[in-house]
């Protein structure tokens, strides 16, 4: 999803973590479509068995060396630019902020607004079309440079620049449906102009209900806006996956591949969406390039997110963390409009002149606790990595992957720690790798942490 639409939807939550992306790199994971449970027909006792009889040997390839290796000075750079960009990203937001403000671009638009229409609903979408598109064409230059331009400098990228553009447009009307058409962004600012005191509890107050639509809604109404999703069509691997999602005791049908391909050649997975839109996703790219025993791997640390309740859970710390957030987010509003609001022209938190202060405080408060959200995320993606491991008991394989996550994603395996702590949303890959195979329990008669097979499934321990 385009980054000024992630944005936008941070304005009413935090959600960084909704879509838990397999992947190492600490880059925003752009969705797993259905797949009929009738397509495979599936012998689970026999495949329980089979998985459990797998052992964990000792790897005969130094798999951290070699991550390490991987990691040479021209992947060295790249992971340097990603890191200056990912820091940069939001200081530039809140320099057009400041400057849309200083330059009384934003007057001008409450004014067109207010001349334009009476209701509410009107002369929010009227403002926010022209503040958002300014701050789409401002920010157009850095984004080039991120998605498009560093991508093909190192070979990353597949996309063309027609595409890459096409891309950029469709998120900027997607961003002007989603938040202004719909009447998200007027009833939030209903909110602060009935209250412009306590504003920021009532918009807290409907952080979770946002959260849940928006969770529910992305894999099947915005994520195909941007890319095709296909049921998996490796009818052998779709059994084991099968196989795979009875023995954890869940629903595995939801299975897709998506073309990312077309855009780059890094290596990802995830699952997002709840109920019925849950789904996991394989990059077209992870199914060129990864063994079937590495997928099956992958397809376990997701399964664990599902198992271990990681999407709920954190829907419900960032319901809570919101009002910290937006608490937050008025208090340096507040402060910004005692400094600068006389030369601004803009007074009060609900003159809609200051929809950009609101945007940079809420940047601002969003990056005070990001390092917290990046610890859970970590702790989160950890625990579906033992899981990924108790169900397959493949420590090689586990390894495998990892490390073809760090050599084809050009990613750093042993990152700094200050870096691991304000970008990484995810362990490093030579701590994963570490842990991949030094994990096994079962090897020695002691009980898994997160799997519990079930009575008659096959899988020992």
């Amino acid at each position: 999803m385009p980054r000024l639409l992630r944005a936008l939807v941070a304005v009413v939550a935090l959600t960084t973590f909704c879509s838990c992306a397999c992947g190492a790199a600490p880059a925003p994971a752009p969705a797993v479509r259905s797949v009929s449970a009738a397509a495979a027909a599936v012998d689970t006792s026999a495949a329980g068995s089979a998985l459990a009889a797998i052992p964990a040997p000792p790897p005969h390839r130094d798999y951290l060396a070699e991550a390490h290796a991987s990691f040479s000075a021209e992947n060295r750079a790249y992971a340097g630019a990603r890191v200056v960009l990912r820091l940069l990203g939001p200081l530039y937001g809140i320099l057009i902020g400041l400057l849309i403000m200083f330059t009384g671009l934003s007057v001008r638009f409450r004014d067109i607004a207010m001349g334009l229409g009476h209701r509410r609903y009107v002369r929010v979408l009227v403002y926010f079309a022209l503040y958002s598109t300014t701050v789409f064409l401002l920010g157009l230059p850095l984004a080039w440079y991120e998605e498009f331009a560093l991508e093909h400098q190192f070979g990353l990228s597949t996309e063309t620049l027609g595409n890459w553009c096409l891309d950029s447009f469709k998120g900027q009307v997607l961003s002007i449906v989603v938040v202004g058409v719909l009447p998200l962004l007027s009833l939030a600012w209903g909110a602060i102009e009935k209250s412009p005191r306590r504003w920021w509890l009532w918009l807290a107050l409907g952080t979770l209900p946002v959260m849940l639509a928006g969770t529910l809604l992305e894999p099947v109404l915005l994520d195909p806006v941007f890319n095709k999703f296909t049921p998996l069509q490796d009818t052998v691997l779709r059994g084991e996956i099968l196989a795979l999602g009875q023995r954890a005791g869940i629903p595995a049908r939801h299975v897709f591949q998506v073309d990312m391909s077309k855009r780059t050649r890094k290596l990802n997975a995830y699952v997002n969406g709840f109920g019925a839109s849950q789904r996991i996703v394989l990059w077209d790219t992870t199914l060129q390039r990864m063994q079937h025993d590495e997928i099956l791997f992958v397809m376990g640390h997701e399964m664990g997110h599902y198992i271990l309740h990681h999407v709920w859970k954190f829907l419900g710390l960032v319901a809570v963390g919101a009002f910290f957030v937006f608490w937050l987010c008025a208090r340096i509003t507040e402060a910004w409009l005692a400094l600068f609001g006389r030369h601004w022209g803009v007074h009060e938190v609900r003159d809609l002149a200051a929809m950009p202060v609101l945007a940079l405080s809420l940047t601002m408060a969003t990056l005070v606790v990001m390092p917290a959200v990046n610890w859970s995320s970590r702790e989160a993606e950890h625990e579906a990595d033992i899981f990924g491991l108790e169900i397959t008991r493949d420590n090689d394989a586990a390894a495998r992957a990892f490390l073809k996550l760090a050599q084809d994603n050009r990613a750093d395996p042993s990152p700094p720690g200050w870096i691991r702590v304000l970008l990484y949303d995810h362990p490093a890959l030579a701590d994963r790798i570490s842990f991949a195979l030094a994990y096994h329990p079962w090897t020695s008669g002691q009980p898994n942490k997160f799997f519990k097979p079930a009575a008659g499934s096959g899988a020992g321990r």
